[in-house]
C-alpha cells in the first residue's frame, strides 16, 4: 500500500544523463566512487580529497533515493551511539532502570551502629547523581543506621577503572580541561565529573566564591584564581583538573562580574569511584551518619552482605534522550559496558556486544567497533550498515518511538550548529551527528526523514578526511547534505 503512494517524477535531463553514465561505468567495469546518484552536492567534497560514503532510502519499500559508495566502511564518530541506543533498547526495553544499593557486611545493633563495612554496590547507572546518593542516605537513616564502625567501600566490580584507549581519556588520568573525556566506572556519580559553582565575591577585587554543586563544601583542593570585577563587566572562566599525589586539584581562573549569576564548571575526575566515595562521605556527614573512612574496591560485596537501601535510576528512555541529544560519551560507553555479563568489563567487551547485535540485523555487514561512544577513531561502519540499523529500529514498533525521540530536529534541537539548510530539511529530518578532529577529520550524520507525502525514509552520510585534507567545518558539510536531502524529500 505504501508503495502506491510513491510518486515517481520523470528524471530531468541531467538526471537521465547521470543514469546513462552510471550504466556505462558498470558495463566498463570502472570504479563508481565518483558517481553521486542523488548526492550531487555532497560529492563536491570528494574533489577536495575527502572520503565519502552515503545512502538514503525509503523505509517500507526499501527504494534507494541516493547512494555514494554506500558500502565503504568509514569512521562514524558519535553516530556510533545509535548502535548503543538500539542495542540497549533491544536488551532491556524503554522502562529499564539501573539500581544502586548500599549493602552491610555486618549487623546493625539497637543503637543504630553498623558493625561492619557499608558497601556501595555500583550498578552501572550512567546517570547516577548526587541526588540519588542523598536518597540512599535518607533510606539508610530510615533503617535506623546512625554510625558505621567499619568504613565506606565503593565497589566497582562490574567495571572500573576502565583501561583508557583514546588519547583524551589517557590524558584525563593526570589532567583534564573538559568533561567529555570522563573516565569510566560502574560506581561513577555525576557523569564522572566534578561540578563546582563559581559566584562573585563580596566586593570588586575579591576572590570569587567556589563551592561544590552537590555538597557546598569543596570535595577537592581548589586553586582559586578568579577575581570579582565591576557590575556589567565581562565574566569569563577557565578551569583545569590536575591530579598529583594526594588527589585532584581544580585550578579555576578568570573573572566574574559582581552582578553575575553563579556559573557551573564541570571537569572530569581522575578516579570516578573515589569521587563517588568522597561525595557519599560528605552526604553521610550532612545526615549525621558517622563513618570513619572510605576505600574503593573491584570485588563484589560479600555474598553474606545484606541490602540496607537502594535507589533506581531514570528509565532507559530518559537516559537515551540525554545521551543522544547531547552526545554524552560517558553515558554511551557506560551503557555499552552494562551490556557485558562478565565482571571487570573493558571497552572492547562492550563494543563486542554491539557488533554481535549489529551483525544480526537484516542487511547489516560486519562492523568494526572499539567503543560505544565513537571516541575511538578505529570504529568503522558503512552508510548501508547504518541504514540497515535505522530500518530495523523503524520496524520495532515497541522501541522505535523511544529510539527516534533521541534524535534532533534541526529547527529546534539543543545543538545550534545543525540549524542549517532549507526549511524542509530543518523540519523534516531527525538526526544524530558525529564529530572527530584527530587523527583525521570526521563529519558524520544519520537519521530519519519524512517526505513531502508523509513517507518515512532513512539516511546516513560519512565524511572522513585524510592526513592531506584540510580542516572541515560543519558549516561546509551540513548545507550540502541538507540540499541533497531536501531534493529527495520534496520529490517524494
Amino acid at each position: 500500500m505504501l508503495s502506491k503512494l510513491f510518486h515517481r517524477r520523470r528524471p530531468r535531463a541531467s538526471q537521465r544523463g547521470g543514469c546513462r553514465m552510471f550504466a556505462f561505468l558498470v558495463l566498463m567495469g570502472l570504479p563508481l566512487a565518483a558517481h553521486a546518484e542523488g548526492f550531487d552536492n555532497l560529492s563536491s567534497l570528494a574533489d577536495k580529497g575527502f572520503v565519502i560514503g552515503a545512502q538514503a532510502q525509503l523505509l517500507g519499500s526499501g527504494d534507494s533515493l541516493g547512494a555514494l559508495d554506500p558500502t565503504r566502511r568509514l569512521s562514524p564518530a558519535s553516530v556510533t551511539k545509535l548502535y548503543t541506543a538500539a542495542a540497549s533498547l533491544d536488551r532491556w526495553g524503554p522502562q529499564h532502570r539501573f539500581t544502586t544499593q548500599l549493602m552491610a557486611t555486618g549487623n546493625v545493633d539497637a543503637q543504630g551502629v553498623l558493625h561492619g563495612d557499608l558497601v556501595l554496590d555500583g550498578g552501572g547507572d550512567p546517570a547516577l547523581t548526587s541526588e540519588n546518593l542523598w536518597r540512599l542516605v535518607q533510606r539508610l537513616r530510615e533503617r535506623g543506621v546512625r554510625a558505621v564502625d567499619g568504613q565506606l567501600v565503593v565497589s566497582q566490580w562490574r567495571f572500573g577503572p576502565v583501561t583508557c584507549v583514546t588519547t583524551d581519556r589517557c590524558k584525563a588520568r593526570s589532567r583534564s580541561d573538559n568533561a567529555y573525556s570522563a573516565l569510566l566506572s560502574s560506581a561513577a556519580v555525576n557523569y564522572g565529573s566534578w561540578c563546582n559553582r563559581v559566584k562573585p565575591g563580596a566586593a570588586v577585587g575579591d576572590a570569587a566564591s567556589i563551592s561544590d554543586c552537590a555538597t557546598v563544601a569543596p570535595l577537592t583542593r581548589l586553586d582559586n584564581q578568579v577575581k570579582t570585577v565591576a557590575h556589567g563587566g565581562d565574566s569569563r572562566l577557565s578551569a583545569e583538573r590536575i591530579s598529583r599525589e594526594g588527589g585532584d586539584t581544580l585550578r579555576i581562573s578568570g573573572q566574574i562580574a559582581r552582578d553575575s549569576f553563579s556559573r557551573e564548571i564541570y571537569r572530569g575526575s581522575s578516579d570516578p569511584a573515589e569521587q563517588t566515595a568522597k561525595t557519599l562521605m560528605a552526604l553521610l556527614g550532612q545526615a549525621r551518619v558517622e563513618v570513619e573512612g572510605y576505600a574503593t574496591s573491584t570485588t563484589p560485596p560479600p555474598t553474606t552482605a545484606k541490602r540496607l537501601a537502594a535507589v533506581d535510576g531514570k528509565p532507559l528512555q530518559e537516559l537515551l534522550l540525554r545521551m543522544l541529544n547531547y552526545s554524552n560519551n560517558f553515558m554511551a560507553d557506560t551503557l555499552a559496558l552494562d551490556l557485558v555479563a562478565k565482571p571487570r568489563a573493558e571497552l572492547q567487551d562492550g563494543a563486542d556486544e554491539l557488533m554481535r547485535f549489529a551483525q544480526n540485523l537484516p542487511g547489516h555487514g560486519v562492523p568494526t567497533l572499539a567503543s560505544g561512544s565513537g571516541l575511538t577513531p578505529e570504529n568503522r561502519v558503512s552508510a548501508r550498515d547504518l541504514n540497515a540499523l535505522l530500518a530495523a529500529m523503524y520496524q520495532r514498533s515497541a522501541l522505535f518511538p523511544t529510539f527516534v525521540a533521541g534524535l534532533q530536529l534541526p529547527t529546534n534541537g539543543p545543538m545550534h550548529f545543525i540549524r542549517r539548510g532549507s526549511d524542509t530539511f530543518q523540519q523534516s529530518v531527525m538526526l544524530k551527528t558525529g564529530t572527530l578532529n584527530e587523527p583525521v577529520t570526521v563529519r558524520a550524520v544519520a537519521g530519519y526523514f519524512r517526505t513531502q507525502t508523509g513517507r518515512w525514509g532513512s539516511f546516513a552520510v560519512l565524511v572522513n578526511g585524510t592526513s592531506q585534507t584540510p580542516y572541515l567545518a560543519w558549516r561546509q558539510v551540513l548545507p550540502l547534505v541538507a540540499a541533497d536531502l531536501t531534493e529527495m524529500i520534496e520529490a517524494h
